[in-house]
């Protein structure tokens, strides 16, 4: 069932760092890898913290995120876990529903994500990456994190929605969206505020209009029989056409949903992996130059086509791939326990929260040489081959492998080619790093650089 109800806890937890420390419960929420590495060396991949008000039992390291994701998984729900944080704003989408529920979902929705769909999105990607590129003034400083954010609303407008970027209601959703979703970047103790005039109303409002907003659309496709604005490319026209083996089409309500949780999912990670791929670049500029050697061996003066961004830059995607080895925008992944399980010898009990962590799991010098390293070398093939199953989850794995993740690739590698054929990458001298963890990890304060002509 989609909402068990889980009893009680049980007494299974696993040793670690359990005893109130409000000191250290702040400077988890502020750097959480240092002591969730530390605690892996002392107790090994099963172990336990207590964050705020209890225990939160942490896997971690190749073997247990296959257990969580793949052979265990019946153990654990998303719903009941920190996911269903989302809901108030997300509704029953992929990232908050568990059992048939989801499974029935995903089978309908897979199609808005089959190649051709994303063929169709990455001219737009493209296109768009291309014109924010040239309209950048190398003048000027520039926000990289927010430049790339609003390219990654502006494409999502046109491939999730087929609506024109720069229209009145694009900018309304847009502009509606974020603020919702900027409830979740606020310290977690202002979540729990409820009332009016808080950051929970505000939120449950934007959620309201952005029900009417996309209500009304969805309203109005299905008067004339579905399609998008121009030719129905665009995914909530799919999501809006789809049906199950009975025929049967998705309510209006789990339209909206599923549509509000791939904008979240898409639109987050590109702009998280963009910035920190800048960030890293900035840092190895020898890397520039070996990435826009290939950009110039394979494209010449033009930009990537589609099969290029797809395939045809090897060296830009090992870039990628290491970016998110080092900064996987869904760092965490936030269960609930419902069944007891053990895992290599360490009993867990139903009801405890548990969660792996693709960030922790990809900085363990035990799977990865010099792992605080920006090395893309490391994603050659041959090396890669020899990894254990599970070292390498920033999209999870397994059946709930996330479901856009072609869909993402294209959107970073676009954006990623449209910066690095037009500009050199430098970081300010007094910069530092700082990496915010909710709702997804992003350099705290934006990511200032200065852009100079190539």
């Amino acid at each position: 069932m989609k909402d068990e109800v889980i009893a009680t806890v049980r007494s299974s937890v696993p040793p670690g760092e359990n005893w109130p420390d409000l000191r250290k419960t702040w400077g988890f929420r502020r750097d959480p890898l240092t002591p969730l590495l530390d605690c892996y060396e002392r107790y090994g991949p099963v172990f336990s913290i207590r964050v705020l008000f209890g225990a939160n039992v942490f896997m971690i390291g190749p073997e247990a995120n296959h257990f969580m994701l793949v052979s265990g998984r019946e153990n654990f729900s998303w719903r009941k876990g920190r996911m269903g944080d989302l809901i108030p704003l997300l509704g029953d989408g992929l990232l908050t529903t568990d059992g048939q529920f989801h499974d029935t979902s995903r089978a309908l929705i897979m199609p808005a994500f089959h190649r051709e769909r994303v063929v169709a999105a990455a001219e737009v990607m493209a296109a768009e990456a291309a014109g924010a590129a040239d309209a950048i003034d190398a003048a000027e400083p520039l926000d990289v994190y927010h430049w790339t954010r609003d390219l990654a609303m502006r494409i999502a407008m046109q491939a999730l929605f087929g609506f024109d970027p720069d229209s009145n209601r694009a900018e309304e959703m847009a502009a509606t969206f974020e603020r919702g979703l900027g409830f979740y970047g606020r310290e977690y103790p202002m979540q729990l505020i409820w009332g009016p005039f808080t950051p929970a109303s505000r939120m449950h409002a934007d959620r309201r209009r952005l029900e009417e907003l996309v209500g009304s659309e969805i309203a109005r496709r299905r008067e004339r029989g579905g399609g998008g604005e121009a030719d129905g490319a665009d995914i909530l026209s799919s999501l809006i056409d789809a049906t199950d083996e009975d025929g049967e089409r998705l309510a209006e309500s789990h339209v909206l949903d599923h549509v509000l949780t791939l904008l979240f999912a898409g639109h987050d990670t590109t702009t998280s992996t963009v910035s920190f791929l800048a960030y890293e670049l900035a840092r190895h500029p020898e890397w520039v130059k070996r990435l826009r050697a290939e950009l110039d061996e394979v494209c010449g003066d033009r930009e990537p086509t589609t099969e290029e961004l797809f395939s045809g830059l090897p060296l830009l995607t090992r870039a990628v791939d290491e970016t998110l080895r080092l900064y996987p925008p869904a760092w965490i992944g936030a269960r609930r326990c419902v069944h007891d399980y053990e895992f290599e010898g360490v009993k867990v009990g139903a009801g405890l929260p548990v969660a792996y962590s693709s960030w922790v799991s990809h900085r363990l010098p035990d799977v990865f040489e010099n792992p605080h390293d920006f090395e893309p070398d490391r994603f050659e093939p041959e090396a890669r081959a020899k990894w254990p199953r599970g070292a390498y989850v920033p999209f999870g794995m397994g059946p709930r492998v996330c479901i856009g993740k072609r869909f993402g690739y294209t959107e970073v590698h676009a954006i990623a080619a449209a910066l690095i054929r037009r500009f050199d990458l430098e970081l300010p001298d007094d910069y530092k790093l700082t990496i915010q963890q909710a709702p997804t990890l992003s350099p705290r304060g934006g990511l200032p650089m200065r852009l100079t002509p190539a």
